[in-house]
């Protein structure tokens, strides 16, 4: 995978010469990791045996960084890579089921200029957006340790300090919330006892951030309507009113979308 590959190319060339050595160095970082054997085996294996509808692929099988807009206004952070979505094709939410939902709900929203985010070729940019997950391996059963969750944390804090204009962190899940909570709460950046976990809950920091949280878009989720499509576009739709308002952020055309798809 090219460095460039790890981020909008087009971006890199718009943004800092030093934020972009930043986090091309990290996500060298990220990919190079094996300090968790468990999550080392697990996505190996899984690379190696493969699933029927994907055994002509060369699966990625290492961990997966971050990839947008690092001058983004919304930080999305996921759980972890899907077996056969982030830790197949490279790149987080990519190829699998809640990929489709999340960028195509990007997408209409005018933070992405396709709806699609099948492989690294595949032409996805996104606007105003940078997303990641807690845990750049995928873990058995979707489920990490919690020393698992302190052995990346420190990823997590590099790309919130590398994205250092963003206004809003959209948690997708309780897993996800719970990582950014933890972290916040031990550099400081959160004091007060942590709110319980709810859809559409909002956290104003004292840097002036707010986090957001939102049921993640599993299938899990999605299939049973716990998620659903107007949910989630509701909520982002709030965001964007809330940056245009609060921190007179221009935002992205709303029809950018559906241009691209012409």
């Amino acid at each position: 995978m090219s460095e460039l590959a790890l981020m909008n190319e087009d971006i890199v060339h718009a943004i800092s010469n030093l934020s972009t050595q930043r986090i091309l160095d990290l996500n060298k970082e990220v990919v190079e990791c094996r300090v968790c054997p468990r999550l080392v085996e697990y996505r190996e294996r899984i690379a190696r045996v493969k699933k029927r509808r994907f055994l002509s692929w060369n699966y990625w099988g290492r961990p997966v960084p971050g990839f947008g807009d690092i001058a983004a206004s919304i930080f999305v952070i996921g759980l972890a890579p899907a077996a056969h979505g982030g830790n197949r094709t490279g790149r987080v939410f990519t190829g699998d089921r809640s990929a489709d939902f999340l960028v195509k709900a990007l997408c209409d929203a005018g933070f992405a200029n396709q709806p699609r985010s099948n492989d690294l070729n595949d032409g996805l940019e996104l606007r105003r957006v940078y997303m990641t997950a807690a845990v750049k391996c995928v873990p058995p059963n979707d489920k990490p340790t919690n020393e698992e969750m302190a052995n990346c944390a420190h990823f997590l804090k590099s790309e919130l300090e590398i994205c250092n204009k963003s206004k809003v962190v959209l948690c997708l899940g309780q897993f996800a919330y719970r990582s950014t909570m933890a972290l916040l709460t031990k550099n400081n950046l959160f004091t007060s006892k942590i709110p319980k976990f709810e859809h559409g809950l909002e956290i104003n920091l004292p840097d002036g951030r707010r986090v957001v949280a939102s049921y993640h878009p599993s299938p899990r989720n999605t299939q049973t309507g716990t998620l659903t499509a107007d949910m989630f576009n509701s909520l982002l739709q709030k965001i964007r009113e809330d940056l245009s308002r609060t921190y007179s952020i221009s935002m992205p055309e709303m029809a950018a979308c559906r241009i691209n798809l012409v």
